[in-house]
């Protein structure tokens, strides 16, 4: 009997048990092979459309852009700086000239981000997919995708969500790296794809756009024009689509494409296959107060091509900030301070904005007339509730107006300060409102310099940085060492005498403080 427990025993080890271990240690040995090839296969999007939209090889398709960005422009470089550029995203046979002529503006333009956004036409899903992490890869190498900007932008919507699949075979965004690797030197990225959309998607994502496009970022839109009407009727059609793009209105572009296509044009099938992408680039157009919109070429494919009778139209356009580096701060600056009038036109503006927004989530519009209130600077709001914090946040070299500003950081301060839980409707009649308005700040090569209760401070160092307003200071009846000790510890999460340290950037600025009576 033991015999032949002993010989069923071997029999089921034989049987079961030791196929299923070495099938599993198997699995084990194939996970952990090699595992920067896995890495690979996650997270660098390979080329899906090298050898159709554009050469794929590397010395072709970069004669050919060389060959595209040395054609004149028949619009000369403006000074200012280039926050958002619409191109097309044909074939470079066909749009590649009117794309690499509105590329060309961002050579020696110091850009190192760039956020790219286009319209799906391969998979229809609703709302924003961003490819979130890793590389994107075309013949010329990888480029890097921003993943930090990658988180913020994800985080302002549900509608907004990390997704590389809807990306693996979208050619829009594709289309653009090349061009990108070719006129910017160390950059990174961000793809942003769009699917089924809504006025509130296109606001969410107009304003967390807004709020990132520093002076190192720009926005790229991707879209082509019209769809296949006789060459006569793109240019007609196109022209007006264009204009109303340049009147930076979207009530404008929506009317004049609701007209062109109920004018039923032969063969017209849209006005603009990127339309709704178009109209995010708009509205962060108006959040950054840019009035300065310009044509910088235009094409159809009937111009490359001899077949006049279908075609697709093209344009670049930019989008360009006022050169704010001279004259607006420095005019407020020598006209002195604000008077009270203005003073209350922005607690009015801080004051309607907070109710508005807590009572029905909508952000009031407002005409500042006012010369001062539209320059460029930066400001703090700051919220108290019997006399205690409830929220302080700021920014500093806006590329907004001031009234603007204050709109912003009043919400900010409101929702988003992370010390303390959003303010509520309830409390708004106990909710006192401040602002510091704040001049450009100044780098001091000495902590000696600082005047206790006159100067804000910034201390940076390797990533890190925080800031505190003059008024601090005297609030807390801080002497300069605890000043600047909690600014280093509690602000910058740095040692709590890092301003000592010769290595620490330092900076000052004065503000002009104000609030409700």
């Amino acid at each position: 009997m033991r015999k032949t427990i002993f010989i069923l025993a071997g029999i089921i080890f034989a049987v079961v048990i030791l196929p299923v271990f070495l099938l599993r240690w198997s699995k084990m040995k194939r996970i952990t092979l090699k595992p920067e090839k896995v890495k690979e296969q996650l997270f660098v999007r390979q080329p899906a459309v090298a050898g159709s939209f554009y050469p794929a090889e590397k010395e072709a398709l970069s004669d050919q852009i060389e060959d595209f960005l040395s054609q004149p422009s028949e619009l000369e470089k403006p000074e200012k700086p280039l926050a958002i550029l619409i191109v097309p995203h044909a074939g470079y046979e066909y749009s590649g000239q009117v794309a690499a002529l509105g590329f060309k503006q961002l050579v020696d333009s110091g850009i190192t981000r760039v956020i790219v956004l286009g319209a799906t036409h391969q998979f229809p899903f609703s709302g924003a997919a961003v490819f979130d992490k890793g590389f994107w890869e075309t013949p010329l190498g990888k480029v890097e995708i921003d993943a930090d900007l990658a988180a913020k932008i994800i985080e302002i919507n549900k509608q907004i969500f990390a997704n590389q699949d809807y990306h693996q075979e979208e050619h829009s965004l594709e289309v653009q790296l090349p061009f990108l690797q070719r006129t910017l030197k160390d950059f990174k990225v961000v793809p942003i794809l769009m699917g089924g959309q809504n006025k509130q998607l296109i606001e969410d994502l107009a304003s967390v756009l807004a709020e990132n496009l520093d002076a190192q970022t720009v926005l790229v839109i991707s879209s082509d024009l019209s769809h296949y009407p006789s060459y006569e009727d793109a240019n007609k059609v196109d022209k007006k689509t264009i204009e109303a793009i340049l009147s930076g209105k979207i009530e404008n572009l929506d009317q004049l494409i609701s007209q062109s296509m109920a004018q039923q044009i032969p063969n017209l099938a849209t006005c603009a296959c990127g339309e709704e992408v178009i109209k995010v680039g708009m509205r962060v157009a108006e959040k950054l107060g840019i009035k300065d919109i310009r044509l910088i070429k235009y094409a159809n494919s009937g111009d490359v091509v001899e077949d006049k009778s279908r075609v697709v139209g093209y344009a670049s356009v930019g989008f360009y900030l006022p050169d704010r580096k001279h004259g607006n701060t420095e005019a407020l600056n020598e006209a002195g301070t604000l008077n009270r009038e203005q003073q209350e036109e922005l607690l009015k503006i801080a004051r309607q904005t907070l109710e508005n927004y807590l009572k029905t989530g909508g952000i009031p519009e407002f005409e500042v007339a006012d010369e001062r209130l539209n320059q460029y600077l930066g400001a703090f709001v700051t919220l108290r509730k019997d006399s205690q914090l409830r929220g302080c946040i700021g920014l500093f070299e806006p590329k907004i107006p001031l009234g603007q500003v204050v709109q912003q950081m009043v919400i900010e301060a409101a929702t988003k300060d992370f010390r303390f839980p959003p303010v509520t409707a309830n409390e708004l009649k106990d909710i006192k409102i401040e602002i510091s308005v704040m001049s450009p700040w100044q780098k001091i090569a000495d902590w000696r310099e600082i005047e206790l209760g006159k100067h804000g401070v910034v201390v940076e160092k390797g990533g890190r940085s925080g800031v505190f307003l003059p008024q601090v200071a005297t609030e807390n009846n801080w002497d300069l060492e605890t000043f600047m000790g909690q600014l280093c510890s509690q602000k910058a999460g740095l040692p709590a005498d890092c301003w000592k340290n010769p290595s620490i950037d330092l900076y000052i600025f004065t503000a002009e403080v104000f609030e409700e009576e």
